[in-house]
């Protein structure tokens, strides 16, 4: 207890930011395992998650299905065969709603419900080349020596085709044992079953967490099944070039689902509803030793230690260089706050968590980590499992207020900006021939826009000369009267108020002998006050004169009254203002 306690408080200092907390460390918990065999799963259906770890043992008769309820193993049960995943899943819809484990290992699925064995599905048997049975069929009717039947059976497998165990057992044994193994097997039916590489679960129907899920499970033989949680039958079987041994399974199989593959010839691909097979994916520079899905993203760990993402389609998004060899990989999904990211384990006993390219988390634990899971242990939603080299588990809790933030990682290089991609449109082809057209017809079009430009120019200088003799701006440009007028027209008619607000703009002189005049429809309008004398206008002061105006006509028509501010004895006006009348509404009787 010492020493665990020891061991406790040097991990708990090399935790730089203290984000973690250190819950449970076991140096002696004597588990081997890899990350696809580590789930949680809520299997007692109390609201509180256990983990799930296939141990694969250090023999071929050590291997269990360990169960941890906080540090502590609950039950373990014996497995048969090397286990390759586990996953936990709903199979229906009883309540109190409680998952089954399925367990891969070898041709089988072990599915147990409240740890106990519930059903075990095999893998279909495949098809024998008739070749090789009927070299089997004439060894045991003696129609060929035993030296024939190794040379035929050779002779098989250098053309590429896929022998059975007993075939690819009598070709590794020695020339003196290979007549009591004939003697031995020929008599049996010759069969050909593979064992399964990788396991995932797909929702049927429904999105929730807790919705029925099918499992998915790729083979030796380059086959994916997906198969019916109830009466574990095949539902759907796609066929990949390669080996695969990573999956991530997303949607809903009865709706539209999307299932990616990393195979052994290190390559990606990715299966959809409704295809049986796939011939093209995105081919990696380096063989992967885990992958994980993130969003719209696929993160990829391979041997040059390099971490990769790819988008969906196959573009390659961004590729940063680890410091040491990626041991082991898993997703950092944390619903609460809405944060996803990716949690590397490295040889060099470090733990590093990315956010996309950039490193936000880092820790260091006592010995090296190869296998990691986070997600909701007992009932702590941000909880870190992981598995050490030499066995020891080790769980860390996420502080409920841990944040992690981008800002301050990146130090050095050229800003982040540079590396945002430019949403540029695809060229159309009438974008191609307006180029072409541009390429060919230069000159011209400069020329043409050129004339243009200046004909703009010129109707303009032409109006802007025009209004200033005939004073139609509001603004005056006189340098001894500098004067703005703005005049306002309110009320609904017959009679209106006309307001006209006339300020000196000038810096310090004052400007006198000036007037205001009116021209209008006398048949439509009449103003009470024709001629309006002005005071002396004091710089930077608004003064406002009013007037009323009579709308005389029934037609229900309307004008334009224009305002002139003239000088004393002077004809032209120096500013001026048209006001478009409304229409007047009827006159009200008594």
């Amino acid at each position: 207890m010492t020493a665990q306690k020891d061991k406790k408080t040097a991990t708990s200092s090399q935790d730089g930011d203290g984000k973690w907390l250190d819950a449970f460390y076991d140096p002696v918990a004597n588990l081997y395992t890899f990350t696809q065999c580590m789930c949680f799963g809520d299997i007692h259906a109390d609201g509180e998650l256990k983990l799930v770890v296939a141990h694969l043992g250090t023999s071929s008769k050590d291997m269990k299905l360990k169960v941890f309820k906080g540090g502590n193993l609950m039950t373990e049960n014996t497995l048969i065969d090397l286990p390759t995943g586990v996953v936990s899943f709903y199979m229906d819809q009883n309540m109190p709603r409680t998952p089954a484990i399925a367990v891969a290992s070898g041709p089988h699925i072990f599915v147990y419900k409240n740890m106990r064995p519930y059903f075990k599905f095999t893998l279909p048997v495949l098809e024998v080349n008739a070749v090789e049975e009927d070299l089997w069929r004439q060894a045991r009717e003696e129609k060929i020596d035993i030296g024939v039947l190794h040379e035929m059976i050779e002779e098989l497998r250098q053309q590429g085709i896929e022998l059975t165990p007993r075939s690819i057992k009598f070709l590794t044994l020695d020339p003196r044992e290979m007549e009591a193994f004939a003697q031995i097997h020929k008599y049996g039916a010759l069969k050909r079953q593979t064992v399964i590489t990788c396991i995932a679960t797909l929702n049927k129907s429904m999105a929730e967490d807790d919705a029925i899920s099918c499992l998915v499970i790729g083979t030796e033989a380059n086959l994916i099944y997906v198969l019916d949680p109830e009466a574990f039958t095949i539902l759907a079987t796609m066929r990949v070039p390669s080996v695969p041994v990573f999956m991530s399974v997303n949607g809903l199989f009865d709706v539209e689902f999307r299932i990616i593959v990393t195979c052994r010839n290190g390559t990606i691909y990715t299966l959809k509803r409704g295809m049986d097979s796939v011939s093209s994916g995105i081919e990696l520079n380096s063989q992967p030793l885990a992958m994980s899905r993130v969003g719209k993203h696929m993160i990829v760990g391979c041997m040059d230690n390099t971490l990769r993402s790819y988008t969906t389609k196959g573009k390659k998004h961004w590729s940063i260089k680890l410091q040491s060899d990626i041991t082991a990989v898993g997703v950092m999904d944390h619903k609460q706050q809405g944060f996803k990211a990716t949690v590397i384990g490295l040889a060099d006993k470090t733990v590093c968590i990315y956010r996309d390219k950039f490193l936000i988390n880092k820790f260091t634990t006592p010995d090296v980590v190869k296998a990691i899971l986070f997600g909701r242990f007992g009932r702590e939603d941000g909880s870190l499992v992981m598995v050490m080299k030499g066995g020891g588990l080790l769980v860390k809790i996420l502080k409920r207020t841990a944040t992690f933030e981008d800002k301050g990682i990146q130090k050095g290089g050229p800003p982040s900006v540079q590396t945002l991609k430019l949403d540029v449109p695809k060229k159309t082809k009438l974008f191609v021939d307006q180029t072409i057209r541009e390429r060919e017809h230069g000159i011209v079009m400069h020329r043409q826009f050129m004339h243009d430009l200046q004909r703009l120019r010129l109707n303009a200088a032409k109006s802007y000369a025009e209004s200033l003799m005939k004073s139609e701006n509001p603004i005056s440009n006189s340098h001894t009267e500098p004067l703005k007028l703005n005049a306002v027209v309110n009320g609904i008619g017959p009679t209106f108020k006309l307001k006209i607000n006339l300020q000196n703009t000038s810096q310090s002189d004052p400007v006198i002998d000036m007037c205001i005049g009116f021209s209008y429809e006398s048949s439509l309008y009449n103003i009470h006050r024709k001629h309006i004398l002005c005071p002396m206008l004091v710089p930077g002061v608004m003064y406002t004169f009013e007037t009323l105006v009579d709308c005389i006509s029934d037609k229900g028509i309307s004008d334009t009254i224009k305002v002139f501010v003239l000088k004393r004895d002077k004809s032209i006006p120096l500013i001026s203002a048209n006001i478009n009348m409304p229409v007047s509404e009827p006159a009200l009787v008594a």
